[in-house]
């Protein structure tokens, strides 16, 4: 990007250098549960969808999205050859709305860097972006067209793969799933942008509702495999859920989803730092349950964590340049910049209406000066009191470091395994155990 950041030598005399406090590695472990081959689980949930009624031959059409769930190529491989051995002819469909650019290029780029390959699921991908309206409805006082992707249209049944989380714009009993998969994931560009305006509008669970409606009754829509992830980013949960009953089963799926959902081991933070963000962590960059920002119109903010400052050092390679969500961060740096494709964020940032996420932070030239800059705002800064934590990205929350002033409010599930000190070589971050 032809942005002109501010060398060091311009920026240096403008704030002092800060005194670093002490830093703590801790591991931080809770309990959790696990599915030991989720995708021999997938394997065995695909008989409680309703595929009985289909002829032999039948093409069926699996969504798969662009979110880094845990052996996502493993379980879409799994349901494809499960389809076959019955006798159908599956073909995967990319369920992700305008994600990849608003691109089949694109997206069929996301899918590869999960390891979601024609080669790998043994199925073609048809990733064209067309989608057909299949009718309108209204949504408190707006009416809503709402569209299918032609290609998942053009299959004799449709089934969606997708973990049911916590959502990074909005709380309520239906979240992340197979009911905005179905919607907004298959609806691609068209269909999620007509989504996302109508339910910052009229509320996001009520429009979910009421575009799923027409889904099912307007597309052969089987069903969906929903999978929930625990604590370390594996899979917890494996469940068939038939269309029909995705309103009545995922609230409790969600419920599971939010007690097993990574958090930070503490909830006042003076300084979060965040190595990277990226499209296959969180659909928002970094996960906004986790940093406690929604940046979404008419939605109020999580009331915790309460995180003052948060400085975002990167952006993760499979993420692709799209930056989305680097706005819900105070500063970023050179080296993430140099990273960002805004052609890519701007689709996604365009089509959701959280324009907030796509807002470019303070940029410093590197880690030191961004530490310097994000230390003196926090005003009246103390190395023994300031609260720091360091993670890797927002879903790999088992090890960071943390500052010596954080340490005694560790939950039971968090231990410290090393004390450091944190440098820098040539204005990057370095932390050395002592």
């Amino acid at each position: 990007m032809n942005i002109n950041v501010p060398t060091r030598g311009d920026v240096d005399h403008l704030i002092d250098p800060q005194p670093l406090p002490p830093f703590a590695r801790v591991r931080y472990e809770p309990s959790v549960e696990t599915v030991a081959d989720p995708s021999d689980a997938a394997r065995a949930e695909l008989g409680g969808l309703p595929l009985d009624g289909l002829d032999e031959g039948a093409t069926v059409a699996v969504g798969v999205g662009s979110r880094g769930i845990h052996a996502i190529n493993e379980v879409a491989a799994s349901v494809v050859a499960a389809l076959r051995e019955r006798g159908f002819d599956p073909v995967v469909v990319p369920a992700m709305g305008s994600h990849g650019g608003a691109t089949a290029e694109g997206q069929r780029e996301v899918l590869e860097s999960l390891g979601v390959t024609e080669d790998r699921t043994g199925a073609p991908i048809d990733a064209r972006m067309e989608a057909e309206e299949l009718g309108a409805v209204t949504v408190g006082g707006t009416e809503m067209s709402v569209y299918f992707s032609a290609a998942a249209l053009a299959a004799d049944a449709v089934l969606v793969v997708n973990r049911v989380k916590a959502h990074t714009n909005f709380s309520g009993p239906v979240e992340s799933g197979l009911t905005k998969m179905s919607v907004v994931g298959l609806g691609k560009q068209r269909g999620a942008k007509s989504f996302h305006s109508t339910a910052i509008a009229e509320g996001y669970v009520e429009t979910l509702r009421a575009a799923l409606s027409v889904v099912e009754s307007e597309t052969p829509l089987v069903g969906g495999i929903a999978l929930v992830e625990n604590f370390e980013e594996r899979i917890a949960r494996v469940e068939s859920i038939p269309a029909g009953s995705f309103l009545d089963r995922e609230p409790e799926l969600l419920r599971l989803a939010d007690e097993e959902m990574p958090t930070l081991p503490v909830e006042e933070v003076d300084l979060l730092v965040v190595d990277e963000l990226g499209k296959e962590v969180s659909g928002a960059g970094m996960d906004t349950n986790v940093i406690g920002r929604y940046r979404v119109l008419n939605r109020d903010e999580p009331e915790t964590p309460d995180i003052k400052l948060i400085y975002a050092r990167g952006l993760t390679e499979a993420t692709k340049g799209n930056g989305n969500g680097i706005g819900l961060a105070d500063l970023t740096r050179r080296a993430a910049l140099d990273r960002l494709d805004l052609r890519k964020t701007y689709a996604n940032a365009l089509t959701s209406g959280s324009l907030a996420k796509a807002n470019l932070p303070v940029v410093a030239p590197d880690d030191e000066f961004a530490l310097r800059t994000a230390l003196a705002a926090l005003g009246g800064y103390d190395p023994e009191t300031v609260r720091i934590l360091w993670i890797r990205n927002t879903q790999d929350l088992g090890e960071m470091w943390v500052s010596e002033a954080v340490v005694a409010d560790l939950p039971d599930a968090a231990r410290v395994v090393g004390r450091g000190s944190l440098g820098f070589d040539d204005g990057t971050a370095v932390f050395s155990e002592s």
